[in-house]
């Protein structure tokens, strides 16, 4: 075990907070794609497991005429945020004084949150639902209509599920008179899919969509530069991610499409069968369509205060107002009502800011122990309805111990308080107001360094 803990190796003890990760930011972030790893000095290896529990609750809107935007207290939510745990990995070491390469893996987008109660589960009486429709002002075809697509998939719950990894590979090169600058960059493979269920009334036609993304990987790229200056531990890294395109394969079934194809189709003399038919045709349709997952900046930066002190900071910039999800056939639907441009899924209206700052104390030859203070912007209110907070503010602890002079062990966790927001449909329409939540992270962390 070591009998010092030099100043320069408290560089380590900024790892010690990360492994509570970002989780629940705004628009899809969830890793915050650290790439600190790579700067470590000699030879570095971490694996990182993190685990995050959400309350996220609130109430419906008691309006269910989707032509109406008055919100109307209704009904509790109960808590739609399913807990989740993710892994990081990375890998670098110096080929000599000026080259050093590495990888990193992670997972940096994505989204776990299911309805089970309110007006987001879809009701097993085709009565009822029309009953209400109609008590809310709206015409008793349309009532008819939605109700009997709402009835295609009675009892079932609002749900959506991302999932996304990402494979990275860096080569630096240092420069300099002390070699305290480097300029590092690589490619960047990144898998994605996604699954989407939107039930019950509070979503009107759209009662009953459901679509299926089948995995894609596509390719994008990481450039950045940085500064180091060891004899006071200062690090300093700006990192830039590019946006990556998704050419993917989509299955959707939107069964108002279907109710009102077959409808016209009777009217217009069809038999049922082949009204049933074309019905049938316009309710499912299996396709391609583009996501653009969003580029990304990230700044890293520590300095030794004293010989046992560490302070650090990092800042995010992603540009979640440029992010859509446009599913072919539930667009296509919009566009009867909403225009040529039709409706997309999922958008945001703001960018996501994330600052957070910390300290990291060693305490004794093999211990350090941090702390941070975090704030997220979130990206906009009212938000989508499948994800309905506005950013959060975070306090979190950690410690990291040497457990050999190579090896070495940290945990922490981070408890957040959620901004208050309220979730609308693609039309703007509010359908639910979340307030007072929160959440907490926890990460463990084995590391290896030879330096």
């Amino acid at each position: 075990m070591r009998n010092t803990f030099h100043l320069k190796t408290l560089a380590v003890a900024i790892a010690t907070i990360s492994v509570a990760s970002l989780s629940n930011a705004a628009g899809l972030d969830r890793s915050g794609q650290d790439v600190t790893a790579f700067f470590q000095d000699g030879t570095y290896a971490e694996a990182v497991y993190t685990y995050i529990d959400a309350d996220v609750s609130g109430y419906d809107s008691s309006n269910n005429n989707n032509s109406t935007n008055n919100y109307v207290r209704g009904d509790e939510t109960g808590d739609i945020a399913e807990s989740y745990d993710f892994f990081r990995y990375g890998v670098k070491t110096d080929i000599n004084d000026t080259f050093s390469v590495g990888i990193l893996y992670d997972e940096p987008f994505g989204a776990a949150a299911e309805y089970t109660q309110s007006n987001f589960v879809a009701g097993n009486d085709l009565a009822a639902s029309a009953g209400a429709l109609i008590a809310d002002g709206v015409d008793p075809q349309t009532a008819g209509a939605i109700a009997t697509a709402e009835s295609t998939t009675a009892g079932e719950n609002t749900n959506v599920e991302v999932r996304s990894q990402s494979l990275t590979g860096l080569l630096g090169m240092k420069f300099g008179a002390n070699k305290e600058f480097q300029v590092y960059g690589g490619p960047v493979a990144q898998r994605i899919e996604s699954e989407v269920k939107l039930r019950g009334l509070a979503y009107g036609l759209a009662t009953g969509y459901t679509s299926n993304s089948n995995p894609d990987m596509d390719y994008g790229y990481i450039a950045g530069m940085s500064y180091s200056k060891p004899e006071i531990a200062l690090k300093a890294a700006l990192t830039y991610r590019s946006e990556i395109d998704h050419d993917m394969n989509i299955a959707e079934t939107y069964p108002i499409a279907g109710i009102l194809t077959q409808a016209g189709a009777l009217q217009q003399g069809a038999t049922p069968e082949q009204a049933a038919a074309l019905g049938a045709a316009a309710a499912n349709r299996s396709s391609k369509y583009e996501i653009t997952t969003p580029k990304s900046v990230n700044f890293d930066f520590q300095t030794g205060i004293n010989p046992t002190t560490l302070a650090t900071a990092k800042v995010r910039w992603v540009p979640w107002s440029d992010f859509k999800i446009t599913p072919p056939l539930y667009n296509d639907v919009s566009k009867a009502s909403y225009g040529p441009d039709g409706l997309s899924l999922v958008e945001y209206d703001d960018d996501q800011w994330q600052v957070e700052v910390g300290v990291a104390k060693r305490l004794a030859p093999a211990l350090a122990v941090s702390g941070t203070v975090g704030w997220d912007s979130g990206a906009g209110d009212p938000t989508t309805s499948l994800g309905p907070i506005e950013g959060y503010y975070s306090v979190g602890l950690g410690a990291k111990y040497n457990v050999t002079e190579n090896w070495a062990v940290s945990a922490g966790g981070k408890y957040l308080w959620f901004g208050d927001a309220k979730g609308q449909l693609p039309t703007d329409k509010i359908v639910g107001d979340f307030q007072d939540n929160d959440g907490y992270i926890l990460g463990v962390k084995l590391s290896y360094q030879d330096y």
